[in-house]
């Protein structure tokens, strides 16, 4: 007899008039990891919101046979703490009533050292890139040892070896009997990983079956409903003779040492490397994020002096966060608000907003981008993962740049909303937007890429083109095994 660590029966939940889940019944037994998947706006992250009380279900009913802990798809962690008090906030181990911090840190250490995360439990959250915080994130949901762990997009931001030690934690919590609700975009995983599941679209379930009955491509077609060709569209090589940024010998701290590269006008060049290789750096350092110690950018053949996002935004360059909760968009505004904020001075008449053109420009947006939203004045925070990241990308168009920096573009997008992305940046390409992509996804990188940098400990390792673009050779020079 089957023991059941959750079971939901017509589940429902409505926001106004809008169903959002309809009917949804799912058992779940004890010692299985269980994929949930489905476009942005499925219901996924509402079907898990109302399995651990942050929604109220409108019907149905909810069985739980144990406790519950999540991962969110979006950081969680109070940026002012330490690492050891974020995982143990509000649950502080304490003795004779004072909080015990050197046990605090001493488990914090263990729970990290299980992941292979190389973080001092003393060291402030705030100083983390997102995939060491992403680490915290799982390393505090471990802590709660909850018979039933929720993880939301845990891999968007892990790369390849990252991920592989997650997986074998998750394989160690799935012999201890306790059950996983996996949810990812990165269907490989789903299969790779997971012993049942569920597919859900509109709100409602169409499809349950062992993992091993299903591929990728299975998945993706019941997720949209329809037969889905190639993710990624043609690439697009771009002929043209001009130079429209180059990097020499850009330094930051210990972070950036000497990278030095060139982009051609049209072109879509990545830039790969493992976590903590510095690419994200680069990208802060050339928007002005993050302070230059030394070399030098020129754009269109002129040094640029650039010590601020608006002074990127002047020179026409623009930057797709990959954090686009934290530093790309502002939940509580609106569409129409997040749309224009960076932008707002095209708004603006002696002094006074031009709301009306506000609202007009950001609902062409959505038609052009096809954002799922209420209305342009809906708050950021009510969009899915995949609406919110378009809503960031039309904020960073809205400046009229002629280089685009893609940090993670489609980190918790699904894949409907992928394609949509990779043809919108071909379309950019082929009007002339140079653009650069930073990816953790190696399909992803290689897939848009024509050409790609690889960063290694802050340095350019190598730089591979056309033929010589193999997820080995990306990786022979990300870990040092090749040099260029």
């Amino acid at each position: 007899m089957n023991t059941f660590l959750l079971k939901t029966e017509h589940l429902t939940k409505r926001f106004g008039n809008h169903t959002v889940l309809d009917g949804v019944s799912l058992e779940i037994s004890a010692g299985c990891i269980f994929g949930l998947v489905g476009e942005n706006g499925a219901g996924k992250s509402t079907f898990v919101k109302c399995v651990t009380g942050i929604h109220k279900p409108d019907g149905g009913s909810i069985s739980l046979g144990g406790n519950v802990s999540m991962i969110p798809q979006e950081f969680n962690l109070a940026q002012d703490l330490s690492v050891c008090e974020n995982i143990f906030l509000g649950r502080e181990p304490s003795r004779f009533g004072i909080i015990d911090r050197a046990k605090m840190a001493e488990e914090s250490r263990k729970l990290l050292s299980e992941l292979s995360a190389e973080i001092s439990p003393y060291g402030s959250v705030a100083e983390l890139n997102v995939a060491e915080k992403q680490m915290v994130e799982i390393a505090k949901a471990l802590s709660v040892e909850s018979k039933l762990l929720i993880m939301d997009e845990p891999t968007t931001v892990l790369n390849s070896h990252e991920t592989s030690l997650l997986f074998r934690v998750m394989r160690e919590l799935k012999k201890e009997g306790k059950s996983i609700i996996f949810i990812s975009h990165r269907l490989d995983e789903i299969c790779t990983i997971c012993d049942e599941v569920a597919v859900l679209r509109d709100g409602t379930l169409v499809h349950r079956s062992p993992a091993s009955e299903l591929n990728p491509e299975k998945i993706a077609n019941l997720m949209v409903g329809r037969e889905l060709t190639g993710l990624f569209p043609e690439q697009i090589l771009s002929d043209s003779p001009e130079t429209v940024l180059e990097c020499r010998d850009l330094r930051s701290g210990k972070e950036v040492k000497g990278v030095s590269f060139a982009l051609k006008r049209g072109s879509v060049t990545g830039l790969a490397g493992l976590a903590g290789a510095g690419r994200t750096e680069v990208a802060e350092v050339i928007c002005g994020l993050r302070k230059r110690n030394g070399g030098t950018v020129e754009v269109f053949g002129k040094t640029a002096s650039i010590r601020t996002p608006a002074d990127a935004i002047r020179n026409r360059i623009v930057y797709l966060t990959e954090d686009r909760q934290a530093s790309g968009l502002l939940p509580d505004f609106s569409v129409t608000r997040n749309t224009t904020l960076a932008s707002l001075v095209k708004y603006c008449t002696a002094g006074f907003i031009h709301s009306k053109k506000e609202t007009l420009t950001a609902q062409e947006y959505i038609r052009e981008f096809g954002i799922k939203a209420e209305s342009a004045e809906a708050p950021i925070a009510s969009l899915s993962g995949g609406n919110q990241q378009k809503v960031a990308i039309a904020k960073c168009l809205d400046n009229g740049p002629e280089i685009f920096i893609f940090d993670e573009p489609t980190r918790g997008v699904d894949v409907g909303a992928r394609r949509e992305i990779y043809d919108f940046i071909a379309a950019l390409a082929k009007k002339g937007m140079t653009c650069l992509i930073i990816s953790s996804d190696m399909d992803e990188i290689i897939g848009m890429c024509p050409r790609i940098l690889v960063m290694r400990a802050g340095t350019l390792a190598g730089e591979l083109n056309g033929k010589e673009i193999t997820q080995e050779n990306i990786m022979y020079l990300a870990t040092g095994v090749k040099k260029q």
